[in-house]
């Protein structure tokens, strides 16, 4: 009988008591939003995680449009294409807004991940958030390369070709596993329809599942902020971190306006400069692929063009590229252990001394200048500059358990410096 009454009760509510008693929806917006609490202090760079999402929605959204009319086909793909762009009512628009927003994804996920690395933010306790964050770049890299082939351009089969082939220089495996990539002995409709599945089913749920880990891992430990202190040391007589205040409505206010920024630049460049010149979208890939003639100056899109500059950057021994290749994955593998490779006794560039301030500056450079040689010919001065800067992007984290314990440091404050604006 009392079953009975409360039962009754929650569903007097309404439609909303109605489904919190058979799915938790109230409680997951309290626990998430409206009573998750997050540093009052969080800045510019805080706006990074959220646009992440942002740009994920976008993706999702105009793939679904994408695919009804694409056809992955090596006879069908690069027309259908064509027809998106020339004949499909607004189909110019999906197109460039998938095409744009793929770059747009990776250029918040890696501005995401300098802020990371300016705040400490993947110190203990957020290890696991790192290694989620991680592999959701992992995951991404490996969404952009499948879908770099869809399109069927001249630039996009040979680029393809040009990574697959990269596999067989592992030794004993390494044909093999390239025969099983392509599922076939080149390049071919086998291998278009495969990717296609893997970029529009496989990887987008893996994509999914791992930026929702990433999330709850976050909203566990707690965010960070740019003192890089912990906010849950100071709690107040009500058991809530007196620095902090809800995200609701504070900070799904403030990442609207971030939201509404970032939509001027990236409509800016949708509408004006879609191609941007070739960087986005590149020349070559305006024409259909063709597996005899192979386009002047092979590279791949911007975002990949630093670790590809690091494969260049080492020279090929006995005829095989196998030490590039482990150069190339390791520069990215090595991402995963900064957690551990940072022994600075404070988290937060703000309190570092100048060695690590000098070493961050420097390693941007570095990045930069190897994704601007990644994009020119294997010629001088970029094969010195790959070398160079290589050398450094190593030297940057396998020193750091060293530099970053013997740099000097400011005595972090015990709550966050906030001011109000």
């Amino acid at each position: 009988m009392a079953s009975n009454t409360d039962t009754a009760q929650v569903e007097g509510k309404g439609l909303m008591g109605w489904i919190d008693a058979r799915l938790p929806l109230t409680k997951m917006w309290k626990e998430h939003l409206a009573e998750y609490y997050a540093p009052k202090n969080m800045n510019f760079w805080y706006y990074f995680g959220s646009l992440s999402l942002f740009v994920l929605v976008i993706q999702l959204l105009s793939g679904i449009f994408l695919t009804m009319n694409y056809k992955p086909s090596a006879a069908e793909a690069f027309n259908s294409v064509e027809y998106i762009m020339r004949d499909l009512e607004w189909g110019w628009f999906i197109r460039y807004l998938h095409s744009t927003g793929a770059s747009a994804f990776f250029a918040v996920v890696y501005l995401h991940m300098f802020r990371a690395m300016l705040y400490g933010s993947y110190r203990k306790p957020r290890e696991l958030l790192w290694i989620f964050g991680m592999l959701i770049y992992f995951a991404l890299s490996a969404e952009a390369f499948m879908g770099y082939l869809l399109p069927w351009g001249n630039l996009s089969y040979w680029g393809a070709q040009v990574i697959v082939s990269l596999f067989g220089t592992i030794p004993v495996i390494g044909d093999g596993l390239v025969e099983w990539i392509r599922g076939d002995y080149f390049i071919s409709d086998v291998t278009l329809n495969r990717f296609f599945a893997l970029h529009v089913v496989a990887i987008p749920l893996v994509l999914i599942f791992l930026v929702v880990a990433h999330v709850l891992a976050l909203h566990e430990v707690g965010s960070n902020n740019p003192d890089g202190i912990e906010v849950k040391k100071n709690k107040g007589p009500d058991g809530k971190p007196q620095d902090c205040i809800p995200f609701h409505p504070y900070y799904t206010v403030k990442d609207i306006m971030g939201v509404v920024f970032f939509l001027i630049i990236f409509c800016s460049i949708l509408f004006f400069a879609p191609t941007m010149g070739g960087l986005f979208l590149e020349t070559p890939n305006f024409d259909v692929a063709n597996p005899m003639q192979t386009p002047a100056h092979i590279a791949p899109v911007w975002y990949f063009t630093p670790f590809y500059a690091m494969l260049r950057a080492v020279p090929a021994f006995a005829g095989t590229q196998i030490w590039g290749v482990i150069v190339m994955g390791a520069a990215m593998v090595i991402l995963f252990f900064l957690p551990w490779l940072d022994r600075s006794p404070v988290k937060s560039i703000r309190y570092r001394g100048p060695i690590y301030k000098i070493g961050l500056a420097l390693f941007v450079v570095s990045f930069l200048t190897l994704g601007y040689c990644g994009m020119q010919p294997a010629v001088e001065p970029y094969k010195t500059m790959s070398i160079v800067g290589t050398i450094y992007y190593f030297a940057f984290f396998l020193l750091m358990p060293w530099y970053s314990r013997i740099d000097s440091h400011k005595q972090e404050p015990e709550r966050v410096t906030y001011h109000a604006h």
